[in-house]
Protein backbone atom coordinates (compact mmCIF):
# COMPACT_ATOMS: atom_id res chain seq x y z
CA UNK A 1 0.00 0.00 0.00
CA UNK A 2 1.14 3.54 -1.07
CA UNK A 3 2.40 5.33 2.05
CA UNK A 4 2.11 9.48 2.16
CA UNK A 5 3.65 10.95 5.60
CA UNK A 6 2.44 14.59 6.06
CA UNK A 7 1.41 17.36 8.98
CA UNK A 8 -1.04 19.20 10.15
CA UNK A 9 -1.45 22.55 12.07
CA UNK A 10 -3.81 22.87 14.99
CA UNK A 11 -3.97 26.68 14.65
CA UNK A 12 -5.29 28.05 17.61
CA UNK A 13 -6.20 31.71 18.07
CA UNK A 14 -6.22 33.43 22.03
CA UNK A 15 -10.23 32.23 22.57
CA UNK A 16 -8.92 28.38 22.39
CA UNK A 17 -10.74 28.02 18.53
CA UNK A 18 -9.32 25.77 16.50
CA UNK A 19 -8.96 26.90 12.56
CA UNK A 20 -10.79 24.38 10.14
CA UNK A 21 -10.91 23.91 6.13
CA UNK A 22 -12.63 21.98 4.43
CA UNK A 23 -11.40 20.34 0.81
CA UNK A 24 -12.40 21.74 -2.69
CA UNK A 25 -11.15 18.57 -4.76
CA UNK A 26 -10.46 15.19 -5.05
CA UNK A 27 -12.48 12.17 -3.03
CA UNK A 28 -13.31 13.86 -0.13
CA UNK A 29 -14.64 17.08 -1.58
CA UNK A 30 -16.43 18.75 1.08
CA UNK A 31 -14.59 17.38 4.23
CA UNK A 32 -13.11 19.30 6.71
CA UNK A 33 -9.85 19.20 7.51
CA UNK A 34 -6.84 20.60 9.88
CA UNK A 35 -4.19 22.38 7.40
CA UNK A 36 -0.92 20.82 6.34
CA UNK A 37 0.58 18.72 3.56
CA UNK A 38 3.57 16.77 2.41
CA UNK A 39 6.88 16.68 4.36
CA UNK A 40 9.36 16.81 0.88
CA UNK A 41 12.64 14.68 1.12
CA UNK A 42 15.07 16.03 3.61
CA UNK A 43 12.91 18.32 4.96
CA UNK A 44 12.17 18.67 9.24
CA UNK A 45 8.45 18.15 10.04
CA UNK A 46 8.48 21.66 11.44
CA UNK A 47 10.27 23.09 8.44
CA UNK A 48 7.07 21.37 6.35
CA UNK A 49 4.33 22.84 8.44
CA UNK A 50 5.49 26.71 7.91
CA UNK A 51 6.18 25.87 4.13
CA UNK A 52 2.47 24.48 3.96
CA UNK A 53 0.73 26.92 5.74
CA UNK A 54 2.70 29.83 3.93
CA UNK A 55 1.15 28.16 0.55
CA UNK A 56 -2.06 27.33 1.62
CA UNK A 57 -3.02 30.28 3.58
CA UNK A 58 -0.42 32.67 2.42
CA UNK A 59 0.37 32.68 6.67
CA UNK A 60 3.27 32.16 8.89
CA UNK A 61 2.96 30.13 11.90
CA UNK A 62 4.60 29.15 15.12
CA UNK A 63 4.88 25.65 15.75
CA UNK A 64 4.45 25.86 19.34
CA UNK A 65 3.87 21.70 20.95
CA UNK A 66 3.44 18.21 19.13
CA UNK A 67 0.00 16.76 19.79
CA UNK A 68 -0.06 13.53 18.12
CA UNK A 69 0.83 11.50 15.42
CA UNK A 70 -1.53 9.97 13.48
CA UNK A 71 -1.70 6.81 11.02
CA UNK A 72 -4.63 5.86 9.31
CA UNK A 73 -5.25 3.20 6.31
CA UNK A 74 -7.37 4.88 3.53
CA UNK A 75 -8.76 3.20 0.66
CA UNK A 76 -6.08 3.68 -1.68
CA UNK A 77 -3.05 4.66 0.70
CA UNK A 78 -1.94 4.67 4.14
CA UNK A 79 -1.36 7.88 5.71
CA UNK A 80 0.77 9.14 8.79
CA UNK A 81 0.07 12.49 9.96
CA UNK A 82 2.24 14.20 12.37
CA UNK A 83 -0.08 16.85 14.18
CA UNK A 84 1.45 20.24 15.97
CA UNK A 85 0.04 22.52 18.04
CA UNK A 86 0.31 26.43 16.21
CA UNK A 87 -0.05 30.00 16.44
CA UNK A 88 -0.54 33.09 14.08
CA UNK A 89 2.34 35.23 13.17
CA UNK A 90 0.55 37.22 10.57
CA UNK A 91 -3.26 38.27 10.93
CA UNK A 92 -4.68 38.10 7.28
CA UNK A 93 -5.41 34.22 6.13
CA UNK A 94 -5.95 33.56 2.67
CA UNK A 95 -7.69 30.64 1.48
CA UNK A 96 -5.23 29.65 -1.72
CA UNK A 97 -6.33 26.03 -1.75
CA UNK A 98 -9.39 25.36 0.44
CA UNK A 99 -13.43 25.97 -0.53
CA UNK A 100 -14.18 27.38 3.23
CA UNK A 101 -12.61 27.66 6.80
CA UNK A 102 -14.04 28.34 10.01
CA UNK A 103 -12.77 28.89 13.38
CA UNK A 104 -14.24 26.66 15.89
CA UNK A 105 -14.33 26.05 19.47
CA UNK A 106 -13.59 22.60 21.41
CA UNK A 107 -17.54 22.32 21.77
CA UNK A 108 -18.09 22.54 18.19
CA UNK A 109 -15.41 20.39 16.78
CA UNK A 110 -18.59 18.01 15.76
CA UNK A 111 -19.99 20.53 13.95
CA UNK A 112 -18.52 19.77 10.63
CA UNK A 113 -17.65 16.46 8.54
CA UNK A 114 -14.01 15.74 9.22
CA UNK A 115 -11.29 13.19 7.37
CA UNK A 116 -11.01 9.95 9.05
CA UNK A 117 -7.69 10.44 10.38
CA UNK A 118 -8.68 14.58 11.35
CA UNK A 119 -11.92 13.35 13.35
CA UNK A 120 -8.92 11.30 15.63
CA UNK A 121 -7.12 14.39 15.99
CA UNK A 122 -10.31 16.49 17.22
CA UNK A 123 -11.14 13.52 19.92
CA UNK A 124 -7.42 14.24 20.88
CA UNK A 125 -8.11 17.88 21.20
CA UNK A 126 -11.17 17.29 23.10
CA UNK A 127 -9.48 15.97 25.83
CA UNK A 128 -7.20 18.76 26.18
Amino acid sequence: MKQIEVVAAIIRDDKGRIFATQRGYGDFKDWWEFPGGKIEAGEAPEGALVREIREELSAKISVDDFLCTVEYDYPAFHLKMHCYLCSLMTEALHLNEHEAAKWLAKDELDSVKWLPADLVVTEALKKQ
